[in-house]
């Protein structure tokens, strides 16, 4: 009923800069959070920058001050600006969605969370 769409990954060099999108459709009624999450070979997925509904944000302690995270409402679109990127940021990264969705001809909505297909990130040394 949502459907992720990811862009913007790629490879850079060490100190460079790359900016995320992701763009959401489908029978979505509202939008309450959207987020960027990132997976390294051999370690878990971890929240990288979240922004709310009213654009509270809050990031990973090791991204703050490099990367920021916003969202574009009306366009159902949310970016992530990745500067001074290094080694360790390496990983794909995951746009995640909360949304409300319409649900059944009574108009009922439902709370989902949903994934993008990932997008890598290189950064080389």
């Amino acid at each position: 009923q949502v459907q992720l769409v990811e862009s913007g990954g790629g490879l850079v060099q060490t100190g460079g800069s790359l900016r995320l999108s992701c763009t959401a459709s489908g029978s979505i009624f509202s939008i309450d959070a959207m987020a960027w999450y990132r997976q390294a070979p051999g370690k878990q997925r971890e929240l990288v920058a979240r922004i709310f509904s009213e654009s509270r944000t809050n990031y990973a302690d090791s991204v703050k001050g490099r990367f920021t995270i916003s969202r574009d409402s009306a366009e159902r679109t949310v970016f992530l600006q990745m500067n001074s990127l290094g080694p360790e940021d390496t990983a794909v990264y995951y746009c995640n969605v909360e949304s409300r969705v319409v649900t059944g001809n009574s108009g009922a909505l439902r709370y989902v969370i949903s994934w993008g297909q990932g997008i890598q990130v290189t950064v080389s040394s």
